[in-house]
């Protein structure tokens, strides 16, 4: 398992799929934040996983929540994945693996594969839930569940 509830966020600045810098230095104070790190753009499980985003996206947003995704893919296959399933959030090139090493994702089958991990993070940068599961379907409801529960207490 990656970071846990309650520690703070690392700082990191990526590119996003318009070749824009991302830091994340610039959300934390303003507004919550969910981060959801993926395999890769263009496979079933990872289109599944997106596109649950991109149709609960409003719901993320009335919550004030920032929306973003982060794989290895480069900023034109993002750049592509976002135009050809129309996503409304930012996807973020980590190229090197940088950002999910700093969360402390872990890989999957014999370190093979990119983990698939999600975090809903305060606007103050605290980690508040952090779901890890192979499933992808998974990934949005548990976020959204997690954003309106802390908004209940």
């Amino acid at each position: 398992m990656g970071l846990k509830v309650g520690q703070l966020i690392p700082e990191f600045t990526l590119f996003d799929q318009d070749g824009n810098i991302f830091n994340s230095s610039e959300i934390v104070g303003k507004k919550p934040l969910v981060i959801f790190f993926y395999p890769k753009d263009n496979t079933p499980g990872c289109t599944a996983e997106v596109c649950s985003f991109r149709d609960s996206y409003e719901e993320f947003t009335e919550h004030g929540a920032q929306v973003v995704g982060i794989s290895s893919d480069s900023e034109k296959t993002h750049r592509k994945f976002v135009s050809k399933y129309r996503l409304p959030f930012t996807l973020l090139a980590d190229t090197e693996n940088k950002v999910s090493r700093l969360f402390k994702v872990k890989r999957k089958l014999f370190n093979l594969l990119p983990g698939r991990e999600t975090y809903v993070i305060s606007k103050e940068g605290v980690i508040l839930f952090v779901f890890n599961s192979v499933n992808a379907t998974l990934h949005m409801k548990k976020a959204l569940n997690a954003l309106n529960n802390i908004e209940a207490k």
